[in-house]
């Protein structure tokens, strides 16, 4: 697995898996295919890179986008679009997710937990960008 990071987060992204760490930037599929020449079969491209990183992914590769984005028309890449909030709904899934967290299968990264009044503040926070894990609020 290839991931991008900032040098500040490069050791933890390796910490988490990620067998190649390429700095980020506008050169990204340039760093990439000097790993794998021919591109990667597949992207999730969470960082809603989208064309900047389509020259990444092999041709008749896939393609993960969030927020929508459908690819350009004249590629030959399959593109996925994630929407979380078609699962919203999905208890079932859900609870396979809870389940792989509490098996140790799935790790979250959890950057503090505030009380649900304080819930201003953690959107504040998420907003500025920068915070590592996830901001969780109690109830």
């Amino acid at each position: 697995m290839i991931a991008d990071a900032a040098p500040k987060d490069r050791e933890r992204v390796v910490a988490l898996g990620a067998d190649h760490v390429v700095e980020r930037g506008d050169d990204f599929p340039d760093k990439v295919r000097e790993i794998y020449p021919d591109g990667v079969d597949g992207l999730v491209d969470a960082a809603v890179m989208n064309e900047l990183a389509v020259p990444a992914v092999r041709s008749g590769g896939g393609f993960a986008t969030v927020r929508f984005w459908k690819g350009p028309e004249d590629s030959d890449l399959t593109f996925h679009i994630v929407w979380v909030g078609d699962e919203y709904h999905h208890g079932d899934k859900l609870d396979a997710l809870r389940e792989l967290v509490e098996s140790g299968v799935v790790t979250l990264e959890v950057a503090d937990t505030l009380p649900a009044e304080q819930a201003t503040e953690a959107h504040r926070r998420f907003q500025e960008g920068g915070v590592r894990g996830r901001l969780v609020l109690t109830f």
